[in-house]
Parts: structure tokens; sequence; C-alpha cells
């Protein structure tokens, strides 16, 4: 399953986005260090399913359906705040950047309110400038990366030079434990504009590769946290394709409120229905979150942040298996049972190993279900097709 890291400086609201996007109840304070062990869930992506396309009612084993909307699982991590100098060990720094290993991306909590100091504690809203933490936490990952490689680099790339080993190959050993692969360092040695020979690579270089890496391997996408608190101009100098304005508290709140009964809203919806009357202060905190959030943004930016990272940052395709071609369901009737998340360019081998190695293995073909067309091993798959595949 995709990983997808929340991090951030202390008490900027990660926790209550990991809460809010996974409804789950970890601790939640106004202090630094709240959070010290990661918090692991499972949040959604959410996109329009087929079945809506189809006029069909599916029955989803691995995702859930809602109203011709299908939630699709990503593993998160909520991980302790981050500080500056975290990579030198202050504050919970090793292990925040330890439990950031596997992460495909992050979701970066910005206070873009200005009301938290870098080292996350309290301060007079706007007096703090949230462009300083995106800077450091970029610059702490970037020297995290840059340790890890330094500590054996001088052997390292001597024996590079000497056993005519491509130095992707060498560095791809070295930090495949940290999810990267060969063909983001390749990218990230040519992005650099360093030299073939590697025992040439300055400390400066390192650092400079080390960036890049991290921007082809652990790409970051930053949700605009407490925005309803933030000038309209502070909110618009950061808002962007990757920049999205949030109010994680909101998204909350609005959850809990579907769980009493209170309202009607699904994640990622740009307005709420109230179907229950409530107390005095239940309501006048609904009737803030849509003049303040909904209103002003168009929703709370929580599920957008995840469907933004899932479907831009990453470009993963979803793509939905099934055992019957004409009726779109598994051997059982399930009709759209499954989907799979897949990065873009991948093929139906691709997606055969993704749902069991036997299936795969055993390939013979595969039947496009919206073409009904045979397709091979090496066909490239389409956001959202529909493929049957047949084995023996």
């Amino acid at each position: 399953m995709v990983q997808i890291g929340i991090v951030g400086k202390p008490n900027v609201g990660k926790t209550t986005f990991f809460n809010a996007s996974v409804h789950a109840e970890a601790e939640i304070a106004n202090y630094p260090f709240t959070t010290i062990n990661a918090n692991k869930g499972v949040m959604y992506a959410r996109s329009e399913c087929p079945c809506k396309e189809y006029g069909l009612e599916c029955n989803p084993n691995n995702s859930k359906c809602i109203d011709g909307i299908r939630y699709i699982p990503i593993e998160a991590i909520d991980v302790a705040g981050l500080v500056p100098k975290a990579h030198e060990g202050r504050g919970l720094g090793n292990k925040f950047l330890d439990d950031l290993r596997q992460a495909s991306c992050l979701i970066h909590i910005v206070d873009v309110s200005g009301s938290t100091d870098e080292e996350g504690r309290p301060c007079e809203t706007g007096s703090h400038d949230p462009s300083n933490d995106i800077k450091f936490l970029e610059e702490e990952i970037d020297f995290w990366i840059k340790g890890l490689l330094e500590k054996d680099w001088r052997r390292m790339s001597s024996r590079c030079k000497i056993e005519r080993i491509k130095i992707e190959k060498m560095l791809a050993e070295k930090l495949t434990g940290l999810g990267i692969r060969e063909e983001e360092i390749k990218i990230a040695i040519r992005k650099s504009s360093l030299p073939e020979d590697a025992t040439l690579w300055k400390d400066e270089d390192l650092l400079k590769f080390s960036t890049y890496v991290r921007k082809e391997s652990k790409p970051i996408l930053l949700a605009l946290n407490k925005a309803d608190k933030a000038s309209d101009e502070m909110v618009k100098k950061f808002e962007g394709e990757y920049a999205i304005p949030t109010s994680a508290i909101s998204e909350l709140t609005l959850i809990k409120a579907v769980e009493h009964g209170f309202i009607e809203y699904k994640p990622g919806d740009s307005f709420f229905k109230v179907i229950k009357e409530m107390d005095d202060k239940r309501r006048k905190g609904l009737e803030y979150i849509k003049t303040h959030v909904m209103d002003r943004f168009g929703s709370t930016g929580v599920q957008e942040c995840i469907d933004k990272a899932v479907f831009n940052l990453l470009g993963l395709i979803e793509v939905y298996p099934v055992e019957d071609e004409n009726k779109l369901c598994d051997k059982n009737g399930n009709v759209l049972p499954d989907v799979f998340l897949l990065p873009k360019g991948s093929t139906v081998i691709d997606l055969a190993y993704k749902v069991h190695s036997d299936l795969a293995e055993g390939f013979i073909r595969a039947v496009d279900a919206r073409t009904k067309k045979i397709v091979g091993a090496d066909h490239v798959l389409k956001n959202k097709d529909i493929i049957h595949i047949i084995a023996k």
C-alpha cells in the first residue's frame, strides 16, 4: 500500500490532520511533541467510481464506495514534530526521519496563520513567517540524506572508480532502505549536473544531490493549515497546485458531527446538511466552519490534500481488475470489487503482479472491459481501466 508521511514542526495540527483523515483518536494537545511514537492509520483517496458510469451498484472489497464515490485506502504515518537541527539528533529528529523511510511522499502541515514559532510554541497570530518552516523542513531532510551518504562516501566513490561500477547503482544499494529507486537517483544526478567521477564530488555536491533526490523520491505537498485564522494575503502567498488551504480541526469537527447524526457530509464535500437539532455551542461551531472555511475555501482542504498527493504529486492511476468483463464482477458476482493504485505507465503485467504473483506468472492475455479488445502483458494502462486478466 502507498504510504504518505504527515510531517511538520510541533503543534501545527499534524495529528489533527491525521485524525481527520483516518478517523483516528491519536492524542492532540496545544504544546510541542504531543506525538512521540509515529501514529499509523489508513486514509482514503477520493475518486469517482466507474459504477456511476455504468449505472451499477458495486460491492467493494479493498476500498469503499459512497454514493458513487470510491474511497481508496492509503497508509498514513503521523510522525513526531521536526525542529531545526533535527538531522543532528535535536528534539526527536532521528526518530522522525527514520519513521519516514518508506513514505512515497510527504504532506507538510504548515501553520499558515503564523501562530507557532520555529519550535512549535504558540505565539501571536501572524508573528511567525511560514516560509521559514517550509525551507527548514526541506533542508533537514536534505541534510539527513547527505549524512547517510557521507559516512562512507570516500570508500564508496573510490570503489566505483576502481571497479568501474556506475555510481547510481552504488547509491541505489545505499539508499534502498529509504525507498529510493535507481531511476530517481539517475534523475537526481542528471539534474545536479555532477561529475561522472564521484570521487570528484565535494561536500556541497553531496548536499546538492541529496536535495534533488529528495525532490524526486519524497515529493512534498503543503497543507496550509489553520487557513481560517490567516489573512487572505498570507494564504494567497503560498497557495498553489501543491499548496492547499486547510482546516484540519474543521474536518475533524464535521466528522464527529456526522458520527453523532447532526449532519450529512462526506469527506471532500464542499457543503454539509444539518439533519438534527443541536445545542448552541455546536450550532455556532458549524456556522463558523461554513462561513470561514467552506464558503471561503470551498472545503476543509483535508481530502483535497490527500487526493492531490495521490493522483497529482505521485501521479498514480486507479485500475479495476475483474473476472467477467461483461458484468464487471469477480467469480462471486461482486461488481468492481477491487481497485489498485499504480504509477502512470504501468502495464497489464504490473497489475497482474499487484493482484497476485500467480496471476502474473500464469499470464495468457487480458481483456479491456471497456473496448472488449484483447491486450497483451505490455499494454499500458490508463486511469480507471477495468481489466480482466486470463491466466493458466
